[in-house]
């Protein structure tokens, strides 16, 4: 049984071994209420997970230890439960799928795991891990839906509580519902009136469907920049506690998620993975009824793949309005390209790519097209640009 006991002595147990990750006021996030970070992607190995990794394995008797752990990740969990038995004395194998990014494949192994790598996806992983586990006696660390796991996660709650005196909510990344079951469960059992809010990307939304349809449905799919949630089926444990403590869960998209990862990177120099960032998305897109509340976001990790960072630094800034592209109607004559860059210049955007081509058959021979790339400050410096362009004449044909 999950006990505020055992969630307090996982908070003894930790301390030799987790950094108390900051809680830090965060007001440009949204102005109608007052946001703080826990920041828990400055946690050792980058995530929450060493957390529940580390408990799981101070429990395990003699004989388990003897025998060594085995997990199944493709990120937080693999370099958690690696540091973990590592820090243990423990022998630790961490079964990956074979395309996993190789940064992810070297951190593990770096922090003293045996890497087996499987072809296939996820599933293909876990079903060889549970076949080690048989085969050489190992334990197999569940990634979320295991009591201890559970209540290392926890003691992030009973920190929130510590350093926010009088937070009334806060906003936690759902995948498969480890996190948010120790936070909710801490949380509630200390003071039933805070309010403990869930968040999944939109493209995997397997917690909020099961809460909602009363029972645990699986994904057939899932497809979200936040690899660290695309989970297609929550744990049992995890639904029962998420049934019965969370107060609502709540969808972002992969835009809204880039945004957020943007936000945290350029107004409090926090590098957030897309699964860290979902709680901030939410609260920043008004997702949530938190107006005039003081709201934790827990940045769940800060693992992202340096090599779609650019990607998603992009995305954010076009979702923000501060990077534009679009496409405008021209005629094919003398200062027409000189009029538009003038016309934006005055207005104060940048052009920072330009492409002009012809049209195809099927549209008047004299036309052709101009597709600008530009930086701006905000959404509504876009419709001023738009609307000076449509009063000089230009149509835009895509935006």
């Amino acid at each position: 049984m999950l006990t505020l006991d055992k969630v307090y002595h996982a908070k003894y147990v930790l301390k030799e071994a987790i950094r108390d990750t900051d809680m830090l006021y965060a007001p440009k996030i949204r102005s109608d209420c007052e946001v703080y970070l826990k920041a828990e992607n400055l946690q050792i190995t980058g995530s929450f997970k060493l957390r529940g990794a580390y408990y799981k394995m101070s429990q395990l008797t003699e004989e388990e230890r003897a025998h060594g752990v085995i997990a199944c990740s493709a990120g937080n969990h693999a370099q958690g439960v690696a540091l973990a038995a590592q820090k243990s004395g423990i022998k630790a194998t961490i079964c990956l799928p074979d395309n996993a990014p190789i940064s992810k494949i070297e951190m593990t192994k770096s922090y003293g795991a045996k890497v087996e790598l499987v072809e296939g996806v996820y599933d293909d992983a876990y079903k060889k891990a549970v076949e080690m586990a048989s085969e050489h006696g190992y334990t197999f660390i569940h990634p979320f839906d295991d009591e201890c796991v559970i209540a290392g996660q926890g003691t992030i709650g009973l920190e929130i509580i510590e350093q926010l005196p009088g937070v009334q909510a806060v906003v936690v990344p759902i995948g498969g519902g480890g996190l948010i079951s120790g936070v909710a469960y801490a949380i509630k059992s200390l003071n039933p009136s805070i309010k403990v809010y869930g968040v999944q990307a939109a493209g995997a939304p397997s917690m909020k469907n099961s809460v909602m349809d009363g029972h645990i449905t699986s994904l057939s799919s899932v497809s979200t920049i936040a690899d660290g949630i695309a989970v297609k089926t929550p744990g049992t444990l995890t639904y029962d506690i998420c049934s019965k403590y969370v107060d609502g869960i709540v969808t972002v998209s992969d835009d809204e998620i880039s945004a957020a990862i943007l936000a945290l990177m350029e107004q409090h120099k926090l590098v957030t993975e897309g699964a860290g960032a979902v709680a901030v998305a939410a609260v920043m897109f008004g997702k949530l009824p938190v107006k005039g509340l003081k709201t934790v976001c827990l940045l769940s990790g800060g693992n992202i793949d340096v090599t779609i960072l650019s990607r998603v630094i992009t995305r954010g800034l076009i979702m923000s309005g501060r990077m534009c592209q679009m496409t405008i109607e021209l005629t094919d004559k003398p200062g027409q390209l000189k009029t538009v860059a003038t016309l934006i210049a005055d207005l104060g955007g940048n052009v920072i790519g330009v492409h002009h081509e012809h049209t195809n058959e099927g549209s008047a021979v004299t036309g052709c097209y101009l597709s600008l790339t530009m930086e701006t400050r905000n959404a509504e410096h876009i419709e001023q640009i738009k609307k000076a362009l449509s009063e000089r004449g230009f149509r835009i044909t895509h935006h």
